[in-house]
């Protein structure tokens, strides 16, 4: 990235830089298979994370070539090495994968590079997939600049706020139903301590830009800050981005968990599971870890949606989707799995041979008016709806944004950019410099970026 010249890239550099920084670790595993090189005929090639419900799809494939007659190669691998090999084969238009698993950060800037195939035409020919079914946030997250869908679902998350309603019974305190955070933090100090080893909340301080970032971001929101403004202009050391810094920071120092600046999603789950903190905020998808029925905490958990200060709303949107490249020769083959997978259909089919708890949910408002599905998720079916269904992605603050995008910036460097600043911010929880110096510093990264994207 050039930091001297105020040249504005050109679209091949930018679809360039995708390549090099559309990578988030956010996810840990091994390689688990791997699938042809090339398709054609009667087969298609896949190549997707290799998070547990994937892997429940190859399982279950078979019954998708049983109906079709089609042939599916998984290429499966760790959300790093995934992200790296699909850039670079959707960037190159090398066609050996026919579909990829996509989040709503990366299939509105590869629409735009060119290297999906729309899926409009797809959707009108197959009523029997129910696009109107789908979440209208999800929908609008998977959408290119020319309006028309890049990307289709295979589940989804938001976030909100999980708190122990057993600690907050017996210290005679009440959740409110939609809870700013500023009586967050009041409820953190109140519960610091309510019982032995228990600290007040639990809140990413993980370097990455999908670890403390995350949920930061949505903070910075709802306190009025944002990345960019509506110009390109940095504003990380505005005062509404400072002041929400301040006190995430402040927070999570005063009443967070033990080794905050080292704790991402895996560490706050342990210490919510292991009854070290009192509350957390982060994905909806953490609940049915927490309400499993090996969980020591399971049925003690109370669910409310993530907090606000000057917005409605506050939660994130993410999304694991399929897209298809456009260089593949097998369109239509594609479209027959990428519907079947994100299809009612495979729901029903995951909850009869798996279990309900395993479904792919966060992405059809149908899942929420299934029995089964609603008996089984009934501790917070309906908090996870309600949060997919209230994030906004193109206006999730109060003022105008150059890109959509609530826990990120929609733009490639989005990923190198919001780990370096993640970096500086980790650094400050650690105790290690303040706020002022960490977003100083930042604002100086992130006007790097404003020169690029300033006058467009």
């Amino acid at each position: 990235m050039r930091t001297q010249s105020r040249r504005r890239p050109s679209r091949a550099t930018l679809a360039m830089a995708a390549v090099g920084t559309l990578l988030a670790p956010l996810l840990s595993g091994c390689w688990v298979g791997a699938g042809g090189a090339g398709s054609g005929g009667n087969s298609i090639n896949v190549l997707m994370v290799n998070n547990p419900q994937m892997t429940e799809l190859q399982k279950l494939a078979p019954r998708f070539t049983e109906e079709t007659g089609i042939k599916v190669n998984f290429t499966v691998l760790p959300e790093n090495d995934v992200r790296d090999k699909i850039s670079q084969d959707f960037a190159n238009q090398a066609g050996q994968y026919d579909v990829a698993t996509l989040s709503n950060y990366e299939i509105p800037i590869y629409a735009r590079n060119g290297w999906l195939e729309e899926m409009n035409s797809y959707v009108a020919k197959d009523p029997a997939y129910d696009e109107q079914d789908v979440l209208t946030p999800m929908r609008q997250s998977l959408t290119g600049d020319d309006g028309k869908l890049y990307g289709q679902p295979f589940y989804g998350e938001s976030s909100f706020l999980m708190y122990r309603k057993d600690v907050f019974a017996k210290q005679g305190l009440t959740m409110p139903a939609h809870p700013t955070w500023t009586q967050v933090a009041d409820l953190a100090a109140k519960v610091d301590g309510a019982e032995p080893g228990m600290k007040g909340i639990c809140l990413r301080g993980l370097p990455g830009w999908g670890e403390v970032m995350a949920p930061l971001t949505t903070v910075v929101n709802t306190f009025g800050g944002t990345w960019f403004d509506k110009n390109w202009k940095a504003q990380l050391d505005s005062p509404g981005f400072e002041k929400a810094t301040k006190f995430y920071v402040d927070l999570v120092r005063k009443h967070g968990e033990s080794g905050a600046a080292q704790s991402g999603f895996a560490e706050c789950l342990n210490n919510m599971t292991q009854g070290k903190v009192a509350m957390w905020y982060d994905a909806t998808s953490a609940a049915g870890s927490l309400e499993a029925a090996s969980s020591p905490v399971k049925g003690k958990l109370g669910y409310a949606p993530a907090p606000v200060e000057q917005t409605k709303s506050s939660g994130w949107l993410y999304t694991w989707a399929w897209g298809i490249q456009k260089a593949s020769r097998n369109h239509d083959k594609a479209w027959k799995f990428v519907s079947w997978a994100s299809s009612k259909q495979y729901e029903q089919l995951v909850g009869d041979e798996i279990g309900w708890s395993n479904v792919p949910a966060g992405k059809r408002a149908s899942t929420y008016t299934n029995p089964a599905y609603v008996k089984e998720a009934a501790a917070f079916q309906e908090m996870t709806k309600e949060a997919i269904e209230g994030a906004r992605p193109n206006d999730p603050g109060v003022q105008p944004r150059p890109a959509p995008g609530i826990q990120f910036v929609g733009i490639p460097e989005f990923t190198d950019l919001g780990t370096k600043v993640s970096q500086e911010i980790s650094a400050a929880i650690a105790g290690r410099q303040s706020v002022e110096s960490a977003l100083k510093k930042s604002q100086q990264l992130a006007e790097r970026i404003s020169e690029e994207y300033e006058g467009r």
